[in-house]
């Protein structure tokens, strides 16, 4: 997925529910902070969203402009409604999205997570495609190892799961570097 083409779902999405505002998560709310991210980033072909104000519509989008819709066959994109509580992400999350809004979104804004609690978000799913995507923004310094660690810290997960990915995290960071 590309950038125009996220902003093509924002556009939609918020027509379909008739809602200014779509918070974008997952992978693709990367196009958020780096419009023109690299391809290894950009693999997916869904954007999982939900509109801000009523989570409660998702399913609207799921339903108009979701999987194996005649959107999606239209266009080779989808988005995937989703609730909030999808994603575990770090406190604070919120006041840090990144605004997408422009023509290309009918001037509608969707919020993007920023990258860091986008990649503690990946690390508390733990699902076998995360761990790559992780593993890539930080060894191309798109994320700061020392940052994320504090997002990971600020996850609502166990005490043994925040110290495992926090350890896995600055297993990562570059040498050199004091992971403190």
């Amino acid at each position: 997925m590309r950038r125009h083409e996220l902003e093509h779902l924002i556009r939609a999405a918020a027509a379909i529910t008739n809602q200014y505002e779509i918070v974008v998560i997952g992978s693709q709310s990367i196009l958020g902070a780096l419009p023109d991210a690299p391809d290894f980033l950009l693999r997916s072909m869904e954007a999982d969203m939900y509109p801000l104000q009523r989570p409660d519509l998702a399913d609207l989008i799921d339903g108009a402009i979701g999987e194996l819709s005649p959107f999606e066959d239209q266009f080779g994109y989808y988005a995937q409604g989703v609730g909030p509580q999808t994603a575990v992400l770090p406190d604070g999350w919120e006041s840090r999205m990144v605004k997408i809004q422009n023509a290309n979104t009918d001037l509608k804004i969707g919020y993007c997570l920023e990258p860091h609690d986008l990649a503690a978000s990946k690390l508390a799913a733990g699902r076998e495609k995360d761990w790559p995507f992780v593993d890539f923004l930080l060894a191309h310094g798109l994320v700061d190892g020392a940052t994320l660690r504090q997002r990971v810290d600020a996850l609502a997960v166990s005490a043994d799961v925040r110290v495992r990915l926090s350890s896995w995290v600055a297993a990562r960071m570059p040498t050199g570097r004091s992971p403190a």
